[in-house]
């Protein structure tokens, strides 16, 4: 970069298009809020037919093109930031050098070298000549000007040699900068069409990669979060960084934001939207790559007695078997991912509120994918449930369990339509595949033994601190919780509360409510910390006395063969009409009825045996 370019640049004039890309960001992400929270919405509660369903469509081609939209201007404005943070440094160096140059009586010239004036005084009889120093940055150079400086009569010629080289420097690292940046900032650019496709949320991906890495100066002014930081932490950080600073960290960090609990609910949905949609671009690339290589299907059927072919018969080969089930572990994942996007997209319908995506992953802890989704806000929300599946979870099939928590919300909405409600499916370890002996290849269930529990309990410990600090946040209060798990998920629960140790307390819940619990690794409710009346526990017919008495007698899941549904654990024992073990969120039925009531502190209407 030459001087006058350096001179007359305004850092301060890119910092103002950041801002001009970050409020465009901003009204993209309102426009997005609008269509899925407002018009898709109202139009699911009073439009139905073909018509509808076709408008529906467009509408969220619309959203997803807001919000490719938002997120690459968040991260087209922390490029601006980081050029402007970077060029402002070689600027300042600069200007500090002209303005000592002009100090000196010295005249900077427009290709950068320093004009000096004749000598004060005469040397040998000759008053010294004006001169002229052309800076340099190579060692070399630099120290052969100081030696001719130490002959020449001239005393001003030293000062600006010096001089010349600080203003030759800043046009280097002025160089530099641009140099770094010029292929950053030209790589920002969508496909020129209106559609919003894998491959554009993939270039978001390495588009956020290679910003992140160029503006590592100016994200190191942004404080991070502190390292394993509590909830309330988390939330005091948050709170102490400017609009511009939090736009900055989510545009580069989504996926840090979106996992960190304790802080606002929006902020974590808005942040883990964007990792959904960059998995999910990155997951179908990766399956339209993986399909164009389909090994060779079948071959020929050798006998394992003759040891000869047999005429007509064909079997798979062992590289396609491999090949397909990678190619239906990408489908799955493509399909969990959808169900996710159909709950966003179902806002509106029957009432449904709105949904914060409160963490994501595509792997998660074993693989199997991590999902925290919430119907309603958990910040303002009057009661909250937070629903804790079982054995066998995974991104894949996650709908169930979501429709668990939608079940949830509608159920308790009913009975307190005068109460904020909001439900979240916690899907955040890695659950067992397996709950009966030679499922899924397991000689023994994965389900019969605590590990995962245990390694799962300390995580939702620390999502429940981070929800009510949430809450704290938002409204000065705790509000209600309950924390419901199915199966293995209230062994989870279990391990979460002993989990603590001092001064953590006991789990950040009001009530616990456990429904087909083999166990909780404790034999009374009081050593999980859970105040006398608040523990609730039931059972169904069918498997689920099976799944209860196995983690009673085999696995080893109720400390000292004691389970929940037993009178000396100390729950309320809820009656239930759940005819097996899945059969708790049956729609009208009684068991749903009864969490309801729980859920929304309503104690005196529950029926226990």
């Amino acid at each position: 970069m030459d001087y006058t370019t350096l001179k007359d640049l305004k850092p301060s004039e890119f910092e103002g298009a950041a801002d001009g890309y970050r409020s465009m960001g901003e009204m993209a992400r309102a426009a997005k809020d609008h269509i899925e929270n407002v018009v898709a919405a109202g139009m699911r509660r009073s439009l139905k037919g073909e018509a509808a369903e076709a408008a529906q469509k467009q509408l969220q081609a619309l959203s997803k093109n807001f919000h490719y939209t938002q997120t690459e201007c968040g991260v087209i404005s922390t490029a601006l930031n980081g050029f402007a943070y970077d060029m402002a440094a070689a600027k300042r160096k600069l200007d500090s050098a002209v303005a000592d140059a002009h100090a000196e009586k010295f005249t900077v010239e427009s290709n950068g070298s320093v004009t000096y004036p004749a000598g004060p005084d005469k040397v040998d009889g000759k008053i010294p000549h004006v001169g002229t120093a052309n800076g340099t940055t190579t060692p070399l150079a630099q120290g052969i000007n100081r030696q001719a400086a130490q002959f020449d009569p001239n005393p001003y010629y030293a000062r600006a040699q010096a001089i010349g080289d600080r203003i030759a420097a800043a046009l280097e690292e002025a160089t530099a900068t641009d140099e770094k940046w010029a292929p950053k900032l030209r790589a920002l650019k969508a496909d020129d069409d209106l559609t919003v496709s894998a491959r554009d949320w993939t270039d978001v991906t390495s588009d956020t990669g290679g910003v992140r890495k160029a503006a590592d100066s100016y994200l190191d002014t942004i404080k991070g979060p502190p390292k394993e930081g509590s909830g309330e932490d988390n939330a005091q950080w948050w709170r102490g960084l400017s609009e511009e600073e939090r736009a900055g960290y989510i545009s580069m960090h989504p996926a840090s934001v979106g996992a960190l609990n304790g802080l606002p609910a929006d902020v974590r949905d808005e942040a883990n939207r964007v990792v959904l949609a960059e998995q999910r671009g990155a997951t179908q690339s990766q399956l339209d790559t993986w399909l164009k290589k389909e090994p060779e299907h079948y071959r020929a059927y050798i006998s394992p007695i003759t040891g000869r072919e047999v005429k007509g018969a064909m079997v798979p080969t062992e590289e396609w078997k491999e090949w397909n089930k990678q190619k239906g572990r990408l489908e799955g994942r493509l399909d969990g991912m959808d169900t996710i996007q159909n709950r966003f997209d179902m806002t509106g319908k029957d009432g449904l509120p709105d949904a914060y995506l409160l963490g994501f992953d595509v792997e998660g802890m074993g693989g199997d994918g991590r999902v925290i989704l919430a119907n309603g806000n958990p910040d303002t929300a009057d009661h909250t449930a937070i629903y804790v599946p079982g054995t066998g979870t995974n991104l894949s099939d996650v709908s169930g369990d979501l429709d668990r928590g939608t079940r949830l919300w509608q159920e308790s909405h009913g009975i307190a339509q005068d109460s904020k409600i909001s439900t979240i499916t916690w899907f955040d370890y890695d659950a067992p595949r397996s709950a009966k002996p030679g499922e899924k290849g397991d000689i023994l269930p994965e389900a019969m033994f605590d590990e995962r529990a245990a390694q799962g309990g300390p995580i939702l410990r620390d999502f429940l601190d981070g929800n009510r600090a949430a809450h704290m946040e938002a409204t000065g209060n705790t509000g209600h919780t309950t924390a419901v798990g199915h199966s293995y998920g209230t062994t989870v629960i279990g391990d979460a509360a002993k989990s603590g140790g001092w001064p953590d307390g006991p789990l950040a819940v009001d009530d616990v409510l456990v429904a087909g619990s083999p166990g909780m690794q404790a034999d009374r409710a009081a050593d999980l910390g859970i105040k006398p009346g608040h523990m609730w526990a039931m059972g169904g017919g069918g498997n689920d006395g099976f799944v209860r008495e196995g983690g009673r007698w085999l696995a080893g899941l109720g400390d000292n063969w004691t389970i929940p549904t037993d009178p000396a654990f100390g729950s309320n024992v809820l009656t239930s009409n759940a005819k097996d073990h899945s059969a708790f969120w049956d729609e009208e039925s009684l068991s749903l009825h009864q969490q309801a009531y729980v859920i929304t502190g309503q104690y005196e209407r529950t029926t226990v045996e």
